[in-house]
C-alpha cells in the first residue's frame, strides 16, 4: 500500500512536472507520463490486491474491536482498486484513441477539435481520480498506523 500511494505521490509531483518542463515537447512528456501511469495503475492493482487479501485474513483472525478498522482499510482500498481499473481500462485507452484520431500529437492538434475536447475532458477525469486513490490511499496508511495501538490485532479467536 505505501509503494503504491508513495508511487502516486512521485509521479503527480515529480515525474509528470518534471517530464513537461524537460522534455523538448509536450508529445513526448505525454508518453513518458502515459506509459509510468500504466505501469504505476498495474503496481496498485496487483499490491491492493495483494493487500486486500492480506487484511481480509487479518480480519477473520481479529477480534469485533478490531474489525472496524479493518474494514474500514478493505473499503478505502477497494474504492482505490476500482478507480485505478476504471482509469486504467476505460479513461486511458479513450485518451490514447483521441490522441491518435488527433493524428498522433495531442498539442498540436486544434483545440476545437472533438478528438482534443473529449482528450482534455478525459484528462481533467484522470487528474481527479487519481487524486481520489491518493486521499483514499493516505486514508489508509493513517488506520494502519494506528493498528498496533488495537490489541485485539491478530488474535486468533478460540471457538
Amino acid at each position: 500500500m505505501t509503494a503504491w500511494v508513495g508511487g502516486i505521490a512521485f509521479f503527480a509531483f515529480v515525474v509528470a512536472p518534471v517530464a513537461f518542463t524537460h522534455l523538448p515537447t509536450a508529445h513526448e512528456a505525454g508518453l513518458v507520463v502515459g506509459a509510468s501511469i500504466r505501469i504505476l495503475h498495474q503496481i496498485g492493482l496487483i499490491g491492493g490486491g495483494i493487500f486486500c487479501l492480506a487484511t481480509i485474513t487479518l480480519w477473520f483472525r481479529a477480534e469485533v474491536p478490531a474489525r472496524v478498522g479493518f474494514a474500514i482499510e478493505m473499503v478505502l482500498a477497494l474504492v482505490m482498486l476500482s478507480v485505478t481499473a476504471f482509469s486504467q481500462y476505460r479513461i486511458l485507452p479513450a485518451m490514447e484513441q483521441d490522441r491518435i484520431a488527433a493524428g498522433g500529437d495531442i498539442a498540436v492538434a486544434d483545440i476545437t477539435s472533438p478528438a482534443r475536447v473529449h482528450f482534455e475532458r478525459l484528462h481533467a477525469w484522470s487528474e481527479r481520480l487519481e487524486g481520489l486513490v491518493l486521499l483514499c490511499g493516505i486514508g489508509v496508511i493513517l488506520v494502519l498506523a494506528r493498528e498496533s495501538q488495537w490489541p485485539e490485532t491478530g488474535k486468533i479467536k478460540t471457538i
